[in-house]
């Protein structure tokens, strides 16, 4: 089967947040643009589709991060954006470590209320290790309370990032009814009758062109020496096209030089489409970033990279181990390079095990779609492997290869379990196994001196 999206075209996407800032639905209202829910999902209603697990949707929360794939049309040209929805609670701070290691850019969630919160900054500290470049959406602007230029203030003091803000919202709170966009200079309404799918454009407002003359010169200065031809001609006569102000924001912004910031309130269905057209025009495609590093098995020192391309040889790591009531055990993995076909066989490089790759499934976040292969850039889930285990590479049996993998904390807490008859004991081993196999941060050992069974994890 002949590639379907070009690499170009491919954004691999996480939505990082602390908890309850809006990360669910705000993932919900892109699948819900995209075409790929029909109904919208609710998270208080426990029905939103990101969060499928039945603990999930009890709670409120999302413990682990399915892949989703949608599509978006930006200036005519299809786009394919795989999301990783992650957990922001600190005690699944392994799930985020993984889903990062595979983006290639990140949505930062902000609550226009709280701003920066502590978990907020600890999955920016973990993106600033992996050097993903990201946008910060600022949502909830239709709270009480809701103050954008705040949430400006604490993510350049907190985070210590050079955050431009490439929309203004109009009004705030209650009255919050939309957005003006910097770079277009128009203001965008949104309808609430039709759930913010339609919305109209018009000119700025008289009171704020000021504000918006001043915040688009800060914009394109901020971003400006990204590219030196477009820096010469803003130099000489201090004009620049539209796509010229996208072509510097988005260099800045793969750079890392910029976060840009948008605003919205996902809930109300308000600046979602906006945040769809940010993510495709400032955040990286698999060929916008550097190749992939990894070394040769059992040569630590002989280092290789992968380029992002389908002729170059397969290479892949596995980021998500989970276990499907139908369908048995599914590794999710991203593909940096090369073509894999369902049927084929692969080669664990870390376990040093070839595997056969029964089927191959994309995920639509919880249907399923089963494909022929996968290529480079793609994110993607195999049926049949049994040996391989989160963080390791799969790849070409004829030029093998380890990527880095990944690091993963140590356990913070440690409970004695025991089963409550004998006949249990061996349901619990099977379980506790499974649970090993998806969660490397969870360890079980006996406790020689008192011969309990001892868990460790990253919380309750």
């Amino acid at each position: 089967m002949p590639r379907q999206t070009p690499l170009d075209k491919i954004r691999n996407i996480g939505i990082m947040a602390h908890i309850d800032a809006g990360k669910t639905t705000t993932t919900e209202r892109i699948l819900y643009y995209t075409g790929r829910t029909y109904k919208l999902g609710e998270v208080h209603e426990g029905t939103a589709t990101m969060d499928w697990m039945e603990q999930e949707q009890e709670r409120g929360i999302t413990i682990t991060s399915a892949a989703t794939t949608a599509f978006w049309t930006r200036l005519n040209q299809q786009y394919r954006i795989n999301i990783i929805d992650t957990p922001g609670h600190v005690d699944f701070t392994v799930e985020v470590e993984r889903s990062l290691r595979v983006l290639d850019g990140a949505v930062t969630v902000l609550d226009a209320v709280g701003g920066v919160e502590p978990q907020t900054e600890t999955v920016w500290r973990q993106a600033d290790r992996y050097g993903v470049p990201r946008i910060i959406f600022v949502n909830k602007m239709d709270r009480v309370g809701a103050d954008f230029d705040m949430c400006l203030k604490m993510v350049r003091d907190r985070l210590g990032t050079k955050a431009v803000p490439i929309q203004l919202p109009l009004g705030s709170g209650e009255l919050f009814t939309g957005l003006i966009d910097l770079v277009r200079e128009i203001e965008i309404v949104y309808d609430d009758e039709t759930m913010g799918k339609k919305y109209v454009e018009g000119p700025i407002p008289a009171a704020l062109k000021d504000k918006v003359a001043q915040m688009r010169h800060e914009m394109i200065e901020a971003c400006v020496e990204s590219d030196d031809a477009i820096l010469h001609k803003y130099l000489e006569d201090h004009k620049l096209t539209e796509e010229e102000i996208r072509t510097v924001i988005r260099k800045a912004t793969i750079t890392g030089h910029v976060v840009p910031v948008i605003c919205g309130a996902a809930f109300k269905n308000k600046g979602v489409q906006a945040l769809l057209d940010a993510v495709v025009d400032y955040l990286p495609s698999p060929v916008d970033i550097p190749p992939i590093k990894g070394h040769l098995p059992h040569h630590d020192a002989t280092h290789a990279e992968r380029p992002a391309a389908d002729d170059a040889p397969f290479a892949a790591l596995a980021f998500k181990i989970m276990t499907d009531p139908y369908v048995g055990k599914l590794t999710f993995f991203r593909v940096y390079s090369g073509v894999l076909s369902a049927g084929s066989y692969v080669y664990n490089s870390t376990k040093d095990r070839r595997e056969r790759i029964g089927r191959l499934l994309q995920m639509h976040a919880n249907k399923r779609e089963e494909i022929e292969d996968v290529r480079a850039g793609d994110i993607a889930a195999a049926i049949g492997l049994k040996d391989t285990r989160t963080g390791d590479t799969l790849c070409d049996e004829a030029h093998p290869i380890i990527l880095e993998a990944m690091r993963f904390p140590n356990p913070v807490i440690s409970v004695a379990i025991e089963p409550k008859t004998k006949a249990d004991q061996d349901k619990l081993g099977i379980a506790l196994a499974k649970l090993s196999e998806e969660d490397p941060t969870f360890r079980v050992h006996s406790d020689p001196e008192t011969a309990q069974t001892i868990i460790s994890g990253m919380g309750e």
